[in-house]
């Protein structure tokens, strides 16, 4: 039982704040995955894959994690299929480490989509690039710990109606948010951000730790 840290392959950064939403948690990397964990000083419990896309010259402690092979003709990706392990060895908490950019934007849009899915069944999931991090938004409400001035967007998989946004520097009042909106795009925090919300679903996506080209 409790959090897993699934390994893809998009692009990530090590940041203080990555290292502790990652502590104590079990590792298993998704294919390429695999080469985030030198960086981060880990040795995945599983690597999972049909390894197409296999690192070259890696560590001996690496090269020789587990194998759960999958043929390259699936009807899952690597890093579904690694996330459908850790749900099998009783995970109620995910972070999915590298879920964004990489080569593959369908990959990306799988992994917040799929965010979203896991969360309406009940598993606590955070996608991180260790720059930037995304939390589905499901009706109900919660608190973030977001520094003064992080930019965040609540990105909208539906139309969103009683939508609540405190702490923040453009507040929202239950407002109804048309799917494709912009409306929620650009916000900054101020203060205790706050987001609640009626009926739909969503995704917070911030950035706590802006790269400097940004």
């Amino acid at each position: 039982m409790g959090t897993f840290t699934i390994l893809l392959g998009g692009e990530l950064i090590r940041t203080p704040r990555l290292e502790r939403q990652i502590a104590g948690s079990r590792v298993i990397a998704a294919d390429a995955g695999i080469g985030h964990a030198r960086m981060l000083g880990l040795v995945p419990k599983l690597w999972v894959g049909d390894f197409d896309s296999v690192p070259a010259n890696l560590p001996k402690d690496l090269a020789e994690v587990p194998r759960k092979v999958f043929p390259a003709e699936k009807d899952m990706t690597d890093g579904e299929l690694a996330i459908a392990e850790a749900l099998r060895r009783g995970a109620t908490s995910l972070v999915l480490a590298g879920a964004f950019g990489g080569k593959r934007a369908d990959h990306a849009f799988l992994h917040l989509a799929l965010a979203v899915r896991l969360a309406e069944a009940g598993t606590t999931v955070l996608l991180t690039s260790g720059a930037q991090e995304g939390v589905p938004v499901l009706p109900g409400s919660a608190a973030f710990d977001y520094a003064d001035g992080t930019l965040f967007s609540v990105l909208g998989f539906s139309e969103l109606t009683g939508l609540t946004v405190t702490g923040a520097k453009w507040p929202l009042d239950r407002v109804e948010v048309a799917f494709g909106s912009s409306l929620t795009i650009s916000n900054e925090v101020k203060g205790q951000l706050g987001i609640a919300l009626e009926r739909g679903r969503a995704l917070l996506l911030a950035h706590p730790y802006p790269l400097p080209e940004s």
